[in-house]
């Protein structure tokens, strides 16, 4: 690993009955790894025991036990109490199920490494030939809770932004308000969500996803009914933080000049609509054009107001 010698490197493993797959997943991480943080989450197969027949014979894994199951974020968050703990400098995510190739740990932690992000992420929609082997559901579903993820944490210079396959400097780590992260399957997003308000920057590392026996607990019914509606409690939560009560800038101007304007020119427009509607007569022509002029103007405005926001994602200052 390029330039990593003198740097303390933990992988955090969260482990729900990986039985099958979690041996494997420890042997394949590479040597240069300092600590193994497995994190058991109150696991009802033989999980447990194959991990401390693992520790017995190597002394990097550290074990976690949970007394009771508290999902991927709470044992992702213990496991990162943990590597703090460790006084490592860079955490990796993995899963335990197999699912991610420890062959990229080296190019997903290069760009912590160069100073070039604090926070890396595997993106599996580069590789065409890789995106094809993924199983249709996930694709798609995969594309839509991108842009969806991307509105409402903020950064829209990443995709694919429920890969679970993440590198972090500790000290971006040591800024992060654990309290406010997602204990179960919402716990990536809320993860980038709170990363967003420690100005750390994001960045996209092209990798394939393995996909095996494996099954996934987050099921396509979940994301329809339980994403939407904390992605717009994220989207909203940012959008007051960084826009009226951390900043107050161009884009606070956009929104609210724009908001009120459109829905005055859309409420004024349908009120008039039906009052001339029950009249029987046709509506005269200032009142037709001024609430269609406010509607555009509004639109105009959020429309700045989103390019705006677009680009005001956290990235690194040029020197």
């Amino acid at each position: 690993m390029t330039n990593s010698e003198n740097l303390k490197i933990s992988v955090v493993i969260p482990c729900y009955n990986v039985s099958k797959h979690i041996e494997d997943v420890i042997n394949g991480i590479p040597a240069e790894i300092n600590y193994i943080i497995a994190v058991n989450d109150k696991s009802t197969d033989n999980t447990f025991s194959i991990l401390e027949q693992l520790a017995e014979s190597n002394n990097k894994i550290y074990i976690v036990h949970h007394q009771t199951n508290q999902g991927v974020g709470g044992a992702m968050i213990s496991g990162y109490k943990k590597s703090l703990e460790l006084g490592a400098d860079i955490t990796i995510k993995m899963d335990g199920d197999g699912q991610m190739d420890a062959a990229n740990i080296a190019k997903l932690i290069q760009p912590l490494i160069e100073g070039k992000a604090d926070f890396s992420k595997g993106n599996r929609f580069r590789d065409l030939r890789a995106l094809q082997a993924m199983p249709p559901v996930r694709r798609i579903g995969n594309l839509g809770l991108s842009f969806l993820i991307k509105a409402a944490s903020g950064y829209w210079n990443i995709f694919d932004p429920t890969n679970g396959f993440t590198a972090i400097k500790n000290e971006t780590l040591a800024l992060v308000n654990f309290n406010k992260l997602h204990k179960r399957y919402y716990f990536e997003t809320s993860m980038i969500a709170e990363l967003y308000f420690c100005n750390a920057v994001i960045f996209d590392v092209p990798m394939k996803a393995k996909y095996g026996d494996e099954v996934s607990g987050l099921s396509s019914t979940k994301t329809l009914f339980e994403f939407p509606p904390k992605l717009l409690v994220t989207f909203l939560r940012r959008i007051l933080l960084k826009y009226f009560l951390f900043d107050f800038n161009v884009g606070t101007l956009y929104l609210i000049t724009g908001i009120p304007i459109f829905l005055y020119g859309f409420i004024f427009g349908l009120l008039k609509y039906e009052e001339y509607d029950k009249l029987g007569i046709g509506a005269p022509t200032g009142t037709v054009i001024l609430p269609t002029l406010l509607i555009i103007l509004g639109f105009q405005l959020l429309l700045a107001g989103l390019a705006f926001d677009v680009n005001n994602y956290p990235k690194k200052q040029s020197s």
